[in-house]
């Protein structure tokens, strides 16, 4: 009689474990998230989690660095792919709306302003990440300003990490808005509105 043999391991995939981790925390918060929730989200044992990224903190950590390089750049990459400065910022209000009521997993708004900074002041590293992220976000905002200013396109007076800072904040309202159910086609009503604001 001839042995069976055993079906091949199932291959791991860390950066998708990361993500489905992600998901776990950003549904149940970090405290809510059990080791049993995150294990059965990543498709793997406990001795592999420790394994692959330490414990539940750590994975927490690894989880906010992966939404930050992965997910939160998406108004970012719509503004820095407008040549016209008016488009730019219209890319980005629009690309942050989308993202915030439109995401295929079902989450409204985003990781870090949902789950990440109710943690702000209770976990080491939390906090910092959140300002690093903010400030990347400005710098990255102010400078494309800088740049129209030094082009002629934009007053020489022009306000550039004012502004800069204007459109994060917008964009964190976009959040919050579509946590409390306000649909997109509402939201989007306001948006040369507000693209009028930061370009005064």
């Amino acid at each position: 009689m001839t042995t069976p043999k055993m079906g091949r391991p199932r291959q791991f995939d860390p950066d998708k474990a990361l993500r489905d981790a992600m998901h776990v925390f950003w549904e149940k918060g970090y405290d809510g998230a059990s080791m049993g929730d995150l294990t059965r989200a990543m498709g793997i044992n406990r001795p592999s989690l420790y394994a692959a990224f330490g414990d539940k903190y750590a994975l927490y950590l690894k989880s906010i660095d992966c939404y930050i390089s992965d997910n939160a750049c998406a108004p970012l990459v719509a503004f820095d792919a407008e040549k016209n400065i008016t488009e730019a910022v219209r890319a980005f209000l629009k690309t942050s709306i989308e993202c915030a009521t439109g995401r295929s997993e079902g989450k409204l708004g985003d990781f870090l302003g949902s789950c990440v900074s109710t943690n702000s002041g209770g976990l080491e590293g939390i906090q910092e990440r959140l300002q690093a992220s903010i400030a990347q976000t400005d710098e990255r905002l102010e400078q494309r300003f800088n740049l129209e200013k030094e082009n002629g396109v934009l007053a020489e007076n022009f306000p550039s990490l004012e502004r800069a800072r204007l459109m994060y904040d917008l964009r964190q309202g976009h959040i919050f808005r579509a946590r409390s159910g306000i649909k997109r086609n509402t939201m989007l009503e306001d948006i040369e509105y507000r693209v009028k604001i930061v370009l005064l």
